[in-house]
């Protein structure tokens, strides 16, 4: 299973900006996440510079997003959706995009979802049950595709 450090994820995001700013040609989950990055202009100015990248610390407490973080759940998301996994994801995610009118806003809605289950399961110290994961993930999104 591929289990990226901190600073591979950083890296990986750096490396794909430096591409891009090159002229480069990226490999499709490159491409993927240059949407994103381009969708983030605020983040641009960070992956320009590497060392600061890894050196850039977010704790909670100072209210500053992890462009990084974010950048990573946008990139799982457009993944699962284009994979349907779990099973039911891309319907429910396509729901989300109608209702919010903005696939960026669709996403940042997903996000809640997807980074409350993270949140839970770490904090858990049990046993990982993706089954009850997943269900709980997809209710999640479901409840929020047919909000008003």
């Amino acid at each position: 299973m591929f289990n990226p450090s901190r600073d591979d994820v950083r890296r990986f995001f750096c490396a794909i900006w430096r591409k891009r700013r090159a002229g480069e040609v990226l490999q499709p989950i490159e491409a993927a996440a240059l949407e994103w990055i381009e969708r983030h202009p605020e983040y641009q100015p960070l992956l320009e510079d590497e060392a600061a990248a890894l050196a850039a610390e977010f704790p909670p407490e100072e209210g500053r997003e992890n462009p990084f973080l974010h950048l990573a759940m946008h990139l799982a998301l457009s993944e699962q959706a284009a994979i349907d996994q779990p099973p039911g994801i891309r319907a429910l995610l396509q729901r989300l995009r109608e209702r919010c009118g903005d696939e960026h806003a669709a996403a940042h809605e997903a996000m809640e979802c997807l980074g409350r289950i993270v949140w839970e399961a770490q904090r858990a110290l049990l046993p990982p049950d993706p089954a009850a994961i997943n269900a709980a993930y997809l209710d999640c999104l479901a409840r929020r595709a047919t909000r008003r």
